[in-house]
């Protein structure tokens, strides 16, 4: 009889199990079968088809075959994919499979060829932030198109299927039913795939291109753990299979530089930037300058919409007696306090108290961070008779009105209004500029990026700085992203940080964190911490290979027993 090795698809479980395959049944690697497993009835993908020498002879049979599963290829992506992110093969082959049921077998493959010239071999390119894409295709086999923005993706499905092409959508926004019909047409190859994250595990047999879109775009990365990302799988897949790498985008990263190599052409203009130097504001007016109320004031007369990006939600996050000029301060802790509209609120332990100054007993404040919810409230006192709005990721709609002042969100939410976006400002630039994490120029220029999009003719973005000289800030004025990615390659390499370096944030439960770092530690990576109770630490290493394979250490998985265990390779946010 027939042995199979089958990887269940429970959570906990991370390891594989063999069973006999009844004679009646038919299996091959990717299957979904449905096996018995501690007196329950699992679902799990076989790994391996036919096992030479089994763990033991006492084993339980297969229930019964669910469906097709990703090709075998697919389930090496997979394997490979859940080393380089530290996360349970389980995890991947779930975003490999279809959301519902696909009758089992192969799927013949079709063939079909378009005229246009063969793509070979890597290329990123520059391109605006508001120029159309051109994306291209390969004129036989299947194509791979990874576009984080949904509304873009659409279009571009659009433009191929007027040209002739055979377009298969593969997003997170379609219903199960509609993507497990997609993924089994991608099954017969001779297609073009467009879709997000999820569009890079598409079951194509015949890949000849990969072309990723934005790649910088975070929303390419899964924010749970793992924290995967898309371009890094599309780069791996292509160089298995040896297809063709496309990238567009306006601002490359690093780690895009160094895995497909320099650009070709030039990205195309920016709108206008106008760079606010606050170094020559007059003391007391914070992140509402005169430059800035004049902008406002000629964008709003014009019929246009205003938006003001500043990325702290709230009323304000640091405050000051302005009897005594101490800090507001938590009673309890000691951290400082945010106001809230019923008092102050303390953001580290949750007490709140009246607004009363703890020094002085002084009940006036002056706002030193003010948040959004505050800065809306000065807008509307600075402009008499027009409506001003606030947004942040918790807003449940973005209203209409003139201007619109919010994080980061508002960038991502502020489309379909009646009105044209003629200004984008950011009113404090140096927080995303100072940032204290490793990529914080990158995701400042990205932030740019999204304001530059969001405008139409003629739009310009306005840029509050004391620090007119970065190279972000130059980047934006000069239609030049490349001197962003010229001094974070500098830097990175300095630092050994990512593409230079292996680097993991390893967090949860105190226990299991150390348990966690003493096996890395043991396999010959540098732990940083752990800090802050011992729940937090860093794992470094020369190379990322060398970062995997020590986080594949056996102590690694057995230290998830003692606790919740968060694993995050190339951090973004540290």
């Amino acid at each position: 009889m027939t042995v199979v090795r089958v990887q269940p698809d429970v959570p906990a479980i991370h390891r594989v199990f063999d069973y006999f395959l009844p004679s009646h049944l038919s299996v091959s690697v990717g299957t979904i079968v449905r096996v018995p497993l501690h007196g329950r009835r699992v679902r799990g993908w076989v790994m391996v088809a036919d096992v030479a020498n089994p763990e033991t002879t006492e084993l339980r049979d297969v229930l019964a075959v669910v469906g097709a599963g990703p090709p075998a290829a697919m389930v090496e992506l997979c394997r490979w994919a859940a080393w380089r992110w530290a996360g349970p093969l389980a995890t991947f082959l779930r975003a490999a499979s279809p959301p519902n049921v696909v009758a089992d077998g192969s799927a013949e493959v079709e063939q079909a060829v378009y005229p246009g010239p063969p793509l070979h071999g890597e290329q990123l390119e520059l391109v605006g932030p508001r120029a159309a894409l051109d994306v291209p295709v390969a004129p036989e086999g299947s194509t791979l198109v990874i576009d984080p923005s949904a509304a873009r993706a659409a279009r571009l499905v659009s433009q191929l299927e007027a040209q002739g092409r055979e377009v298969v959508p593969l997003g997170s926004e379609h219903p199960d039913a509609v993507r497990t019909a997609h993924w089994d047409r991608a099954r017969a190859g001779a297609c073009v795939v467009i879709g997000g994250r999820a569009a890079v595990w598409a079951p194509v047999p015949d890949l000849r291109a990969v072309v990723v879109v934005d790649e910088g775009d975070e929303a390419l990365e899964d924010e749970r753990a793992p924290t995967w990302n898309a371009r890094d799988v599309a780069f791996e897949r292509a160089r298995r299979v040896g297809a063709a790498v496309r990238v567009l985008t306006p601002a490359p990263t690093v780690d895009a530089l160094v895995a497909v190599g320099e650009p070709v052409g030039r990205a195309g203009r920016w709108p206008p930037v106008e760079v606010i130097d606050q170094r020559d504001e007059e003391p007391g007016h914070g992140v509402l300058s005169a430059s800035l109320a004049d902008a406002l004031r000629h964008t709003v007369d014009r019929g246009a919409r205003a938006v003001c990006v500043l990325n702290r939600r709230g009323r304000a996050r640091l405050l000051a007696c302005r009897t005594c000029r101490e800090l507001a301060r938590c009673e309890r802790c000691g951290a400082t306090v945010e106001q809230r509209d019923a008092g102050f609120v303390c953001a580290h332990c949750g007490s709140a108290r009246p607004s009363v100054c703890l020094h002085c007993h002084g009940s006036t404040f002056r706002a030193v961070r003010p948040g959004i919810t505050r800065v809306r409230d000065d807008l509307a006192a600075l402009l008499p008779r027009v409506e001003v709005a606030s947004v942040d990721a918790s807003s449940a709609t973005v209203p209409d009105v003139p201007v619109l002042v919010g994080t980061e969100a508002v960038l991502h939410r502020a489309t379909g209004a009646s009105r044209s976006t003629g200004l984008v400002a950011y009113l404090e630039l140096d927080q995303e500029l100072l940032a204290p994490r490793a990529r914080a120029a990158e995701q400042a220029l990205w932030l740019l990026v999204r304001g530059a999009r969001l405008l139409d003719d003629p739009g310009r973005l306005l840029l509050q700085t004391r620090l007119p000289d970065h190279e972000v800030v130059q980047a934006a004025r000069r239609s030049d992203p490349m001197a962003v990615a010229g001094a974070e390659r500098t830097r990175r390499q300095a630092l050994g940080f990512p593409p230079f370096g292996g680097l993991a944030e390893v967090s949860g439960a105190p226990d299991a964190v150390a348990a966690a770092c003493a096996a890395v530690a043991e396999a010959g990576a540098t732990v940083l911490g752990p800090v802050a109770d011992g729940s937090r630490a860093l794992v470094r290493s020369p190379t990322v290979a060398s970062l995997c394979d020590a986080l594949a250490a056996p102590g690694v998985e057995a230290a998830r027993t003692r606790g919740r265990l968060r694993i995050d390779v190339d951090p973004r946010r540290v």
